[in-house]
């Protein structure tokens, strides 16, 4: 289950028939389908690994976090049922587990925004906040600036950003992962954005 995420460029998943949707495949796996949970980890395991990541902000622990992520899948098959979007779901699951080690975790460790991933980073963030035109980020220092600003961000905005970022959940979809209602969690997302478009308007 585990996997390396070195500098995480995706690797395309395997092609999926249209009708194998997420819940059926969750169900199948309940039933002891390992094939339709390798699909699964295939379509998903690069957006929850992107965002625990971008939280801890330590590839090793990312890795870790994914992995109790899909042992956590894994465990709550026999129970699984069908009431909300799997990919809902499986963003619930990860938002528990980061939770939990934001909790006890005695380090937080920024990205170096000088290296390689830190830019690919940024630019896919500008990518997906759609924040209007995107352009690639052309300094180091632009990097470091956007990085600064996700980090500065309270946790519970951060989390709802990236969870519409790279979880690409709607705002009632980010409420029923982190156990808020719709507009907390609509209001979180907007102060988010908002923050970040200050940021953004220098350079972008």
């Amino acid at each position: 289950m585990r996997v390396s995420h070195n500098a995480r460029v995706p690797t395309a998943p395997p092609s999926d028939d249209a009708h194998d949707a997420d819940e059926a495949l969750m169900l199948r796996y309940a039933t002891g389908d390992m094939a339709a949970f390798d699909r699964l980890y295939a379509r998903h395991e690069l957006a929850v690994w992107r965002f625990v990541f971008r939280s801890v902000k330590v590839q090793a622990v990312a890795d870790d976090l994914l992995q109790d992520v899909w042992f956590a899948v894994a465990r709550n098959a026999a129970r699984y049922e069908v009431k909300a979007k799997f990919r809902t779901w499986l963003f619930t699951l990860a938002h528990n587990r980061l939770v939990d080690h934001l909790r006890t975790a005695k380090h937080h460790t920024s990205l170096d925004a000088s290296d390689d991933d830190a830019r690919a980073l940024a630019d896919t963030l500008v990518a997906d906040s759609g924040f209007g035109p995107v352009r690639q980020l052309q300094s180091r220092e632009q990097a470091a600036a956007l990085i600064a600003a996700v980090e500065q961000l309270p946790l519970e905005q951060r989390e709802a950003f990236l969870l519409q970022a790279e979880g690409d959940l709607s705002v009632q979809e980010i409420a029923e992962a982190t156990g808020v209602n719709f507009e907390t969690a609509k209001s979180r997302l907007r102060y988010a954005r908002a923050s970040l478009r200050q940021h953004l308007k220098e350079f972008v």
